[in-house]
């Protein structure tokens, strides 16, 4: 099997990148904005991909499909978060946001669904969030490209199955990468006579949860399984146990209950 993995460098994809690459049966492909000679790992190829350019999407897809012939499976795992009041968001950043995790995912989609049409099926595994179950506080735009993933994988899976490419959905809870590091954080938001106090006790809880968050392989693992199996189930919530459940029970629970719960939680 073909597997193509995006934002394989670092992070939860290049957890899965590697540990698909470790079996036999496997080959797989990551990409990354920048391939360098200190990120090329060797288990896997690492392409230079810009997800958010479909042209560039293309020419991966093209490489892999002259090479091989085939994309049995593909990975949109490729995103990035922006930290900052919804209000103070900048066109820049709601667009650099929406571009990277949604429309990124769009592009990667269109690219390898052909292909997999004329071969007579494949597997399409898009990566949203617990962030695109449920609203997250200061973190609106990332939950508005997570709820979009959501939507679109839904309709994207009733489309596709006459031609045998299965779509599934994986909602990752908070997990121990360099996600944390590399995000976004917005200057006007910090500087908010309205929003800072706010913002930075509820950013505290946030990089917390995800500093103590799961380790990647956990994730890997399930994604191997859902690669491997004949009927993977539509959407897979993968996290720790307290997190995955209060995603499970939110049609349960009366919304302003929830909303309160995640305001306790959130300590704003």
């Amino acid at each position: 099997m073909v597997i193509l993995i995006t934002g394989a460098s670092s992070g939860l994809g290049k957890a899965c990148a590697e540990y698909l690459a470790s079996k036999k049966d496997l080959i797989v492909y990551g990409t990354s904005r920048k391939v360098s000679a200190t990120l090329h790992p060797s288990p896997f190829t690492l392409l230079p991909v810009d997800v958010t350019q479909s042209t560039s999407v293309r020419a991966a897809v093209q490489h892999i499909i002259d090479k091989h012939g085939r994309i049995d499976a593909v990975i949109n795992n490729a995103g990035m978060g922006i930290g900052g009041a919804i209000e103070l968001a900048t066109e820049e950043e709601i667009r650099l946001q929406m571009q990277t995790n949604f429309m990124g995912v769009v592009n990667v989609c269109n690219a390898v669904i052909p292909h997999m049409r004329q071969a007579g099926g494949g597997k399409i595994v898009n990566i949203s969030s617990i962030g695109g179950v449920m609203g997250i506080p200061f973190q609106g735009f990332y939950s508005a490209s997570k709820f979009a993933v959501e939507g679109y994988s839904e309709t994207l899976s009733l489309e596709l199955h006459p031609f045998n490419i299965k779509v599934v959905l994986v909602e990752p809870g908070d997990f121990a990468t360099g996600f944390t590091a590399n995000r976004i954080v917005s200057q006007q938001t910090k500087s908010s006579e309205h929003y800072a106090a706010a913002f930075t006790k509820c950013l505290a809880v946030i990089e917390k949860e995800e500093n103590g968050g799961q380790q990647p392989i956990k994730l890997a693992k399930v994604m191997y399984k859902i690669i491997k199996a004949k009927r993977p189930k539509f959407r897979y919530k993968v996290g720790n146990f307290v997190q995955i459940n209060f995603a499970r029970v939110k049609g349960f629970i009366p919304s302003r209950t929830y909303q309160a719960l995640l305001r306790f939680f959130y300590n704003i």
